[in-house]
């Protein structure tokens, strides 16, 4: 973990798709994301009847603390009772911060500027990638595409995409 300065700017976090989450209800479950960072929380719309949802949605949040992990919770979406748990996971930020700290500004468009590969093994382990994930230099941003296995639950993958937005200098 690092103390250097966060550098200017938000996260974007493009919640994409779930792939074969649990199922929840006799009828289907109605699966929603949550995504927590410091005391931000935020979440996606609803898709109905399905362990494969499509969201496509972005979600922008401030970043103050690189070393704070994003959690990330789903749901399944219950009408008469609580809101079932889909399984949940944690994303480390430091990498794709120390590259964002980076000055890339020569560097062609499409780069992989770093590989970040999940940790195996033992439970203290906080990453929850389901494989490698490239950080990619992207039309000057920095872009992380990232399958994300979900804990507590036997089956379901998170598809994110976190861009750090930079935030010009007044």
């Amino acid at each position: 973990m690092t103390s250097e300065a966060v550098p200017p700017g938000v996260l974007s976090v493009r919640l994409l798709r779930g792939i074969n989450l649990v199922k929840r209800d006799a009828d289907g479950s109605d699966p929603y994301v949550v995504v927590h960072l410091d005391n931000q929380k935020l979440k996606t719309s609803v898709i109905k009847n399905t362990v494969n949802p499509v969201w496509n949605e972005e979600l922008t949040l401030a970043v103050t603390n690189p070393a704070t992990l994003i959690k990330i919770e789903v749901f399944d979406k219950d009408k008469l009772s609580k809101d079932d748990p889909m399984g949940d996971a944690q994303v480390d930020l430091e990498p794709l911060v120390q590259m964002a700290r980076m000055d890339l500004e020569d560097i062609r468009s499409g780069t992989v500027v770093r590989t970040v590969r999940p940790h195996r093994g033992g439970t203290s382990s906080v990453c929850c990638l389901a494989n490698e994930s490239n950080i990619v230099w992207e039309e000057g941003q920095v872009v992380q595409d990232a399958l994300i296995k979900l804990r507590n639950v036997a089956t379901g993958i998170i598809h994110l995409q976190l861009r750090w937005v930079k935030i010009p200098a007044l």
